[in-house]
């Protein structure tokens, strides 16, 4: 069993304590923090977690193996990279950091130090994905030649009550949603080596409808439409659209083409959906059952999978090389955006493995 320090104790941070606490028993949530030092008690008491610490104090804390970073986008760089230089091993919400450079020093600090670096989305390790996963890997639809993946909506200040980061560097739609995307890609059909895209800003001011900044005007600072074509390293082809533009539309989320059929995947933003197969000999889509479990909401998975990893020695899955390849191919779609130029992939994570059966 992994002890684990959660620091951040944000939105996102209630479902990976409920997971973490019930769902996962090789993790031992021992401390968390928060900037706020109520959110952090609040969390401790709800789920019976024993120490609320300072940030220095939980990564001094000799007991604590794992450190998990929910803090916003703009922290992960210096948190992860403080927590490895403590010598803990790090797993952090998306993206793995901001800039490019910083998520590369952030592999090779942990590479050097011998420590596990690993990332959300874990979501690729769900039901969904991992039946998609088998179904490609048993031939069901062929070899992998192209796909969609579209993600559009009309942004998060109508829900959100802090959506300022979202329409600030490191926010946006490809930066906020490509992650999920991309990592169930890379999963399923492997490195990409190239990017081409276009990407605008169509509204240069949004204004916040949720509580409790009602009425407050957000300067948008990122591309709120981008889209554009991935090359994998397979050949294969995916067309790719991440929109905060986007009223309404009657688009799949993700959806892989091979040369013996076509394959639906569940929105990769969650654990389970439906997964449907067309083969090259029926006529109409059919539903294909779980071959994997957790479809419900799981996330943490990934820091399990890590503990495991710790464990046997052997790599995790949602590491931080996937996570690092994903942050080179956001950084080249808005690169060849502005640029107007093919972007080459350099960083290859190499495969993933696939969860085992059941």
């Amino acid at each position: 069993m992994k002890r684990v320090g959660v620091i951040g104790c944000g939105n996102i941070s209630g479902i990976y304590f409920q997971n973490m606490t019930s769902m996962f028993d090789n993790l031992e949530v021992a401390a968390c923090c928060d900037l706020d030092q109520s959110k952090a008690q609040e969390a401790a008491k709800t789920y019976g977690i024993p120490k609320v610490l300072t940030t220095e104090q939980i990564l001094s804390d000799p007991e604590i193996d794992i450190i998990v970073n929910l803090t916003t986008p703009q922290q992960h760089y210096d948190i992860c990279m403080t927590a490895l230089q403590a010598g803990k091993h790090v797993y952090s919400e998306k993206p793995l950091s901001i800039r490019k450079e910083d998520g590369a020093q952030l592999v090779r600090t942990a590479r050097e130090k011998g420590l596990y670096l690993g990332c959300a989305p874990d979501t690729f390790l769900g039901a969904g994905i991992q039946t998609c996963k088998k179904l490609i890997a048993d031939g069901w639809i062929g070899k992998p030649v192209a796909g969609t993946a579209f993600m559009v909506c009309h942004g998060h200040e109508s829900w959100h009550p802090a959506p300022e980061f979202y329409y600030k560097a490191g926010g946006g739609p490809m930066f906020d949603m490509g992650p999920y995307y991309l990592t169930a890609l890379v999963n399923l059909i492997g490195p990409v080596k190239s990017v081409i895209s276009e990407a605008a800003t169509t509204f240069p001011t949004r204004t916040i409808t949720s509580e409790p900044k009602r009425g407050t005007a957000i300067d948008v600072e990122v591309p709120t439409h981008i889209t554009g074509v991935l090359t994998f390293a397979n050949g294969a082809l995916v067309t790719m659209i991440m929109s905060f533009d986007v009223w309404g539309a009657h688009l799949p989320n993700l959806e892989i083409y091979g040369t013996e059929g076509a394959l639906s995947v569940p929105d990769p933003n969650c654990f389970g959906g439906c997964v449907q197969v067309k083969e090259s000999f029926h006529d109409d889509w059919h539903d294909i059952p779980y071959t994997h479990m957790h479809s419900e909401n799981s996330r943490g998975y990934g820091v399990s999978d890590m503990a495991r990893a710790i464990e046997e020695g052997t790599p995790a899955r949602a590491s931080g090389a996937v996570a690092y390849h994903v942050l080179e191919v956001m950084h080249a779609f808005l690169q060849s955006a502005s640029e107007g130029r093919r972007i080459a992939i350099a960083s290859d994570p190499g495969e993933i493995s696939p969860l085992a059966q059941g």
